[in-house]
């Protein structure tokens, strides 16, 4: 049977507040364009507390190799249930690296709280605390509720979609600061969520130590290569602002 595969999102707020606001998130928390992540100045415009960043970066040579030897050093992860430290989702359906990115910050955290009752995706989060990892990630790919959203957001973007299939060169990274105050990094590639450190109580995923120690070393390493490639992004889900 073949893989399972969904048109790539854009990292696009616009896109990705529709998605979450659809799935069942409260209209209280929004994504935001990331215009710089060491501007003070432009940071300064983002709402705050942030309680995700949802962080696109290019599949180069030193990603790749970066991701591959420490995916390999990781142990198996098999967390489940209530005391889980945070939701993890591993992605089995190829190219949905934005939705398990979306998922991953709306489910997790501070914004956890804003899921609203009797939503789609407050029954998902339900369903899926009890499951291991594999069982888990077998109920999102079976999941006709978020291949229909998923399609939707799809066509709304600002570019045009790639041929289905075609590799859309960047993969989707979610920091999350968890309600245990650890920040975690969570890619549904990888083979359970990474505890990068704690953070202080004042501290979201925004704070100096959050970036310095989520997607800044990202930015580091294909500087250091040279190779010339920052196709970066990155959207805060953070407080809506009023128009």
């Amino acid at each position: 049977m073949p893989q399972k595969t969904f048109i790539p999102l854009e990292n696009n707020p616009e896109v990705m507040t529709k998605l979450a606001h659809r799935l069942g998130l409260s209209p209280a928390l929004s994504f935001h364009d990331a215009y710089s992540l060491s501007d003070p100045d432009l940071m300064a415009i983002l709402p705050r507390p942030a309680s995700a960043l949802l962080f696109t970066y290019p599949s180069t040579a030193t990603a790749e190799d970066h991701y591959n030897r420490t995916n390999e050093a990781e142990g198996g992860y098999e967390g489940s249930g209530r005391g889980e430290p945070v939701m993890f989702y591993r992605q089995t359906i190829h190219h949905a690296c934005g939705l398990i990115g979306l998922l991953h910050c709306t489910t997790n955290g501070m914004a956890a709280d804003f899921i609203q009752d009797g939503s789609d995706l407050d029954k998902l989060v339900k369903d899926t605390i009890p499951l291991k990892p594999a069982e888990r990630a077998q109920f999102l790919h079976d999941s006709e509720m978020l291949e229909t959203a998923h399609a939707t957001a799809a066509e709304s973007g600002d570019s045009t979609a790639p041929p289905l299939g075609e590799d859309p060169g960047h993969a989707f990274i979610a920091f999350v600061k968890g309600k245990d105050g650890h920040l975690w990094e969570l890619e549904g590639r990888r083979k359970g969520p990474v505890d990068l450190g704690v953070l202080e109580g004042d501290e979201d995923v925004l704070s100096d130590k959050a970036l310095s120690l989520g997607p800044l070393p990202f930015l580091k390493r294909e500087e250091e290569a040279g190779s010339g490639d920052f196709r970066f992004s990155c959207t805060v889900l953070a407080p809506s602002i009023e128009e």
